[in-house]
């Protein structure tokens, strides 16, 4: 779906362009307690990541958390809840290994959610990452969660997403 993975990222699978009514399928999750749609969803990401042939089994899955204040007014991360899933599917273990200080990128400019929020690794991380999330927009998130997961030892950093905004005169 992406021309190229966010630095850092050694490969990417996303399922749709995040517009037209896959955008209002992934607002519905991030918003409106759609989240009915995560079993469905992760079966399609599951699909997509086995159908890779670059993408090695990765050891573990993580997500890349929201902001507190987000997962408080929602109840849910909703990226918790897809990793979890996919894990589930995959057969291997879902892990926070990212903590996040900051604000959220959904409602910034362009420009400022280049700059990514603050990302860093809980604990050492020896073995490939399978990162989940939403919807890829500038790719600052991914690349901030990829530097965080390689400083902390992750050999390799792939990631799969629900969504990702087409570029920029797509």
């Amino acid at each position: 779906m992406l021309a190229q993975a966010p630095p850092g990222v050694t490969g990417i699978v996303g399922l749709f362009d995040y517009r037209g009514p896959d955008r209002e399928l992934v607002l519905g999750l991030k918003h409106n307690r759609g989240i009915t749609a995560v079993p469905a969803l992760a079966d399609r990401l599951c699909a997509g990541v086995r159908d890779q042939a670059w993408l090695p089994p990765p050891a573990v899955v993580t997500w890349v958390p929201t902001t507190t204040a987000r997962r408080r007014d929602r109840g849910y991360d909703q990226s918790f809840l897809l990793a979890k899933a996919v894990a589930r599917r995959l057969g291997i273990p879902c892990r926070r290994l990212l903590d996040r200080r900051g604000h959220a990128q959904e409602g910034l400019d362009a420009a400022a959610r280049r700059a990514g929020p603050e990302l860093s690794a809980r604990r050492t991380v020896p073995d490939p990452v399978l990162v989940v999330d939403d919807v890829v927009t500038t790719g600052a998130t991914l690349a901030a969660a990829a530097s965080a997961l390689r400083a902390a030892g992750a050999p390799a950093v792939y990631a799969a997403v629900l969504a990702a905004a087409p570029a920029p005169g797509a």
